[in-house]
């Protein structure tokens, strides 16, 4: 466990250009990226699952990108990796590090990058992350992955996604996107096929295993110059 990190406050007005350099530096470190709540949620299962998942991606040799919370879930999942030797990301907005996090934890990640908004922090951990997943939360991390789900629908990521599915957390946010389908309102449906998993256990080997599936990440180039 690291005892300071590499703070990194993203002001560059070119956001993009200047995450895609740390990501090629960083190619060789395939991540995680983690949504999930920052408070602990009324069930005991949602932290035991953030643990988990966090203890899982240490033990298969991945990174763990998250939205650097060091409190409820987002703890959880943090403490899961780093308490078995993994590494860890955090990405933060300024306004939220007292908000979501305490600054001694703050120094226990490998890397800390602190960003302006929300907007630059959502861009951080999409470009540092091979895939996502989401675990039990409120409105922000419904935010996130929906945005991801979006991305894919135009063709921006083949990420793997997946809905950590802890006691059916997220049965009705599934329903939903069926409804959606059913009515003619997501006309690319075969890009928008996030994986539904309900044992933790089996998500990280359910991404690697779509990996190997995956052509290209980052999606067409056409599409991309446009977001």
């Amino acid at each position: 466990m690291a005892n300071s990190f590499p703070s990194i406050l993203l002001t560059s007005p070119s956001l993009h250009a200047h995450v895609s350099d740390m990501s090629e530096k960083a190619s060789s470190i395939r991540s995680v990226c983690v949504y999930c709540g920052s408070q602990p949620g009324r069930d005991p299962s949602y932290l035991a699952a953030g643990r988990a998942l966090g203890r899982s991606i240490a033990a298969h040799g991945l990174q763990l990108v998250y939205g650097g919370g060091t409190k409820g879930i987002m703890g959880a999942v943090a403490s899961g990796v780093l308490s078995n030797g993994g590494k860890v990301t955090g990405i933060i907005p300024e306004f939220l590090v007292d908000m979501e996090a305490t600054r001694h934890s703050l120094g226990q990640l490998d890397e800390l990058i602190v960003t302006r908004d929300m907007h630059e922090r959502k861009h951080a951990m999409f470009e540092r992350a091979d895939a996502f997943v989401t675990l039990p939360g409120g409105i922000g991390t419904l935010e996130e992955i929906v945005e991801i789900m979006t991305w894919a629908q135009l063709g921006r990521h083949e990420k793997p996604m997946v809905f950590a599915n802890v006691n059916g957390f997220w049965d009705p946010m599934l329903d939903l996107v069926r409804h959606m389908r059913e009515q003619g309102f997501i006309h690319t449906a075969h890009r928008v096929q996030p994986m539904v998993i309900a044992e933790i256990d089996d998500i990280v080997p359910a991404i690697l295993e779509k990996l190997e599936t995956v052509t290209d990440l980052d999606g067409a180039d056409e599409v991309i110059s446009r977001l």
